[in-house]
């Protein structure tokens, strides 16, 4: 036979030179500690500055500013106060917010600073109402093409 199955002497022993695994796991290394500061590190929030004199303030609203409110007891999809069905089929208000951004876009509205158009949204749900309710009102949005899309729960009844 031309193979013997490990008997005696003098048979060569396999061994690993483990020397270039260890230059490729330091290079890696490296490469991971170069990278790891360019990543971002945290979530960056903007937040409005406090006025300095909080008694004399008078505020008037952005007319630009769009605010879809759900409703705790109906489900009702409200659009700045105009109805707009509910959250079972949310076509109504994808069309009419598409319908705003085009206008937006044909007469040059756009964010304060920027070349965009405005298509910032707030959404204004209690915190009761369905978590699946209020991503299908975000995904409507979505598909309008709103962009940002801000979430208002607070100063509303539960």
């Amino acid at each position: 036979m031309g193979m013997s199955s490990g008997g005696g002497g003098g048979g060569a022993k396999p061994s690993i030179n483990v020397t270039p695994l260890i230059d490729v796991l330091l290079v890696l290394l490296i490469i991971f500690m170069v990278i790891t500061p360019m990543k971002p590190s945290r979530f960056e929030a903007k937040v409005p500055a406090e006025p300095k004199d909080q008694q004399n303030v008078n505020v008037k609203p952005n007319p630009l500013t769009l605010v879809v409110s759900i409703s705790k007891e109906t489900r009702a999809i409200t659009l700045n106060n105009e109805p707009f069905g509910d959250v079972s089929d949310t076509d109504k208000l994808k069309n009419r917010l598409a319908e705003i951004f085009k206008e937006r876009e044909n007469n040059g509205v756009f964010r304060e600073g920027t070349n965009e158009v405005e298509k910032t949204i707030f959404l204004k749900s209690p915190k009761s109402v369905k978590y699946g309710d209020v991503v299908k009102v975000i995904d409507a949005a979505k598909d309008a093409g709103a962009s940002p899309i801000g979430l208002q729960i607070d100063d509303l009844t539960d």
